[in-house]
């Protein structure tokens, strides 16, 4: 975690959940760390975890079983098109706003874009 970032915690916990998960590091039915331990290992408050925890259950990555943890969920999210690309819009913006800034040509971006895809594998 990079609390000078200036993203807030609990959205860098559920980025780095979602990139494990589309890395491969993290697998269907594999259990996240208990909500009051990671916070210890982060040195943040539970309720921070709690909310990214949450947030990601709310979206379908996870799913808690009371008493039992919280584990990746087995189904991807069945989410609209429109809805996936509603999501990922504020992302672009900023990544294409950065682009600019550093004068990096639509093709540079393009490439880059496609790189990351293709280090995390092919996932549909």
């Amino acid at each position: 975690m990079q609390p000078g970032l200036g993203t807030p915690i609990y959205l860098q916990i559920e980025s780095q959940v979602k990139h494990a998960i589309a890395a491969g590091a993290l697998q269907q039915d594999d259990t996240l760390p208990p909500v009051r331990k990671l916070a210890a290992e982060l040195r943040i408050n539970p309720n921070t975890v709690a909310r990214a925890y949450q947030n990601l259950e709310r979206d379908g990555i996870l799913r808690t079983v009371p008493g039992g943890g919280c584990y990746v969920n087995g189904q991807s999210p069945g989410l609209l098109k429109s809805e996936k690309l509603r999501r990922l819009k504020p992302m672009a913006t900023q990544l294409s706003v950065e682009a600019k800034q550093l004068r990096l040509g639509r093709e540079d971006l393009m490439q880059l874009l496609e790189n990351s895809y293709d280090e995390l594998g092919e996932t549909q």
